[in-house]
C-alpha cells in the first residue's frame, strides 16, 4: 500500500471544499437568488426611509441591483471555483479566487449583522492560503521568473533622461486623452 501525502492530501481537501462552496455561491448569484433583485426587494423595506434600512438589507439592495456586477462575481466564482478542480490550473483558480474572497470579507464585516458568512468567507480563504503555501516552491518559481531582470546593460545618466522625457510626455497625451473622452462622456454623479 503506498503512503498517504499528508500535503497532498490537505491541498486536495482544500480544493475540493472550496470549489464546491465557491461554485455554489457564484451559481447562486449567476441565477439570481443571492440578493434582493428590483423585482424581489421585501416589501417591508421598500417603504422604509433609506436611512432606516438596516445595513445588511441595504446592501443586498444595492448588490442585487446589478445583475451584471452580480453575474460578473458569480461567473469569476464558478470559473475560480472549476480551475480548482485541475492540476494544471489549481493556482490560476486561487488567484482569482483570493481577491474576491477578500472582498467578501470586507463587505461581510461592515455591512452584515451576524458573522457565520463571515467565518465561511475567512475559511474559504485560508483554505486558499494553504494551496498556494503547499505549492510554495512553484510561486516562487514564478515570481522569480515574472522579476527576473538581466542587469548586464548599461544605460548612461543621458539615455535614461531621454527614456524619461519621452515616457513623461506619453503620460502627459495619455492624460489629456483621458481627460477629453471624460468630458465628453460625462463624469457621472460620483
Amino acid at each position: 500500500m503506498k503512503k498517504i501525502n499528508i500535503k497532498e492530501t490537505i491541498e486536495i481537501v482544500c480544493r475540493f471544499y472550496v470549489f464546491f462552496f465557491l461554485a455554489a455561491y457564484g451559481l447562486g448569484k449567476a441565477i439570481g437568488g443571492q440578493f434582493y433583485t428590483p423585482d424581489l426587494i421585501p416589501t417591508h423595506i421598500e417603504s422604509m426611509p433609506i436611512k432606516q434600512i438596516p445595513n445588511f438589507e441595504l446592501a443586498w439592495v444595492f448588490m442585487g441591483r446589478s445583475y451584471g456586477y452580480v453575474l460578473f462575481i458569480g461567473v469569476c466564482q464558478i470559473v475560480g471555483a472549476t480551475l480548482l478542480l485541475f492540476n494544471r490550473t489549481k493556482l490560476i483558480g486561487t488567484l482569482i479566487l483570493i481577491p474576491i474572497m477578500v472582498n467578501v470579507i470586507v463587505f461581510d464585516i461592515f455591512f452584515l449583522d451576524k458573522y457565520g458568512a463571515l467565518a465561511s468567507a475567512i475559511l474559504y480563504l485560508l483554505m486558499l492560503i494553504v494551496i498556494l503555501y503547499i505549492n510554495k516552491p512553484k510561486i516562487i518559481n514564478v515570481i522569480k521568473t515574472l522579476t527576473h531582470f538581466d542587469g548586464t546593460q548599461k544605460t548612461s545618466i543621458k539615455e535614461k533622461i531621454i527614456k524619461y522625457s519621452y515616457v513623461l510626455i506619453i503620460i502627459l497625451a495619455v492624460f489629456v486623452i483621458n481627460q477629453l473622452i471624460v468630458s465628453w462622456l460625462g463624469y457621472g454623479k460620483g
